[in-house]
């Protein structure tokens, strides 16, 4: 009866412990979508680390896992472009933050169109001001990501972790 009693325990803190890890320190996401191509593949499995944005907030160039705006319950991911109180602006293909040209490889030279249709409240005109508490993310993508450029800036506070790195498939493992 003890060993069954110290098995039950055993499992029991490791789903404790597992579920503490999962909601404070670090959690598994799969990329939904295309939107980070060629940088994330669709299907890519990676690991996004909790802990640094209880110390500080998300910083431009760092990819993101966040909440999807349009109320699905599903992550995205996506590449953090400005931050609350930058002016982003997009000219003849580029992204401009406070009158700076992004230098982004990671795009492969897709163009950074503004949208014309968005679902963000009023709209989106250029050049843009991120709002307090807030991040203009963008997908590297650019030619098929449905970003802050459809549903305009997204709260800090939507945010659910900062991608470390991708571990499945193998072929496709590296620190992001």
């Amino acid at each position: 009866m003890r060993n069954i009693i110290e098995w039950i325990v055993a499992i029991a803190a490791a789903i404790v412990c597992a579920l503490i890890i999962r909601a404070f320190v670090a959690e598994v996401y799969e990329v939904p979508t295309g939107s980070m191509l060629e940088t994330i593949q669709l299907g890519d499995r990676l690991v996004g680390e909790k802990v640094s944005y209880r110390f500080r907030s998300p910083q431009a160039g760092e990819v993101v896992t966040f909440m999807d705006p349009q109320g699905r319950d599903v992550n995205l991911i996506k590449r953090v472009i400005a931050t609350a109180g930058q002016t982003v602006d997009l000219r003849d293909g580029d992204v401009y933050v406070d009158g700076q040209k992004l230098d982004e490889p990671y795009t492969l030279g897709k163009p950074s169109e503004p949208f014309t249709k968005t679902i963000a409240p009023g709209g989106i005109s250029y050049p843009y001001t991120v709002p307090d508490g807030c991040l203009w993310l963008m997908g590297d993508n650019r030619t098929d990501s449905a970003d802050s450029r459809y549903f305009g800036p997204v709260s800090v506070s939507e945010v659910t972790s900062r991608a470390v790195f991708i571990f499945w498939p193998f072929n496709d493992a590296r620190g992001l």
